[in-house]
């Protein structure tokens, strides 16, 4: 089989068009569109003030979609929820880390052992922060307990990643490992769809929403 018939043949997993992002019934950008399939990591980039947030938010299901066509797996509307992970952490101060990024799990319906959970905060180095209160951690730690579920999510369970600044506040050695991750994530046969004001080593399509203003 060639090259070019294996592309083709690629499941779908996220797919818009003639998409209008707007704030409200402002719209900054129209007739957008985007396929991302299996092995996808799309790097969207655009002027402050074009949308890139409000896109992830509608793709998410957080915002509605008014105008355009969303497919997700073949089918209209959030068959399987996305993973959406954004500048607003949803961290519990009141909560340890450990219960934070048990309930993050929870949502995608993972009963994550302690085993798991060590591992996980071990890969964006939060090893021995387990029973810590959330509340004693910097902005720079607190993100990474969102990150954290990255480490243990599949493609089975989400098959898309909508990411918003993942990057931010991370060392360099944390954005290898984060870049070496959303690789094996694509590999699997999940896609990606994110933000970042950093390059993106591992992206193989950009979207740059600068075309599409309105």
């Amino acid at each position: 089989m060639s090259l070019s018939a294996m592309v083709i043949s690629a499941p779908s997993i996220l797919q818009f068009e003639q998409l209008t992002v707007q704030r409200g019934e402002i719209p900054l950008c129209e007739q957008v569109k985007l396929c991302l399939t299996t092995g996808n990591i799309c790097h969207l980039i655009g002027a402050n003030g074009t949308g890139k947030t409000t896109l992830l938010m509608q793709l998410a299901g957080l915002l509605p979609v008014l105008i355009g066509k969303v497919s997700y797996l073949g089918l209209a509307g959030l068959p399987v929820q996305p993973l959406y992970v954004s500048h607003q952490l949803g961290i519990n101060s009141s909560l340890t880390v450990a219960q934070n990024l048990t309930f993050l799990l929870n949502l995608y319906g993972i009963s994550p052992s302690n085993a798991d959970i060590d591992e996980a905060l071990a890969w964006v180095g939060l090893q021995g922060f387990e029973t810590i209160s959330s509340s004693h951690l910097s902005a720079g730690q607190t993100r990474r307990i969102t990150l954290a579920r990255l480490y243990l999510l599949t493609p089975a369970i989400t098959p898309l990643w909508l990411l918003d600044e993942p990057f931010t506040a991370l060392d360099v050695d944390m954005v290898i490992r984060m870049e070496s991750r959303l690789r094996e994530f694509a590999d699997a046969g999940g896609a990606i769809l994110m933000t970042s004001h950093q390059p993106v080593g591992v992206a193989n399509q950009v979207l740059d929403l600068t075309e599409y203003m309105a």
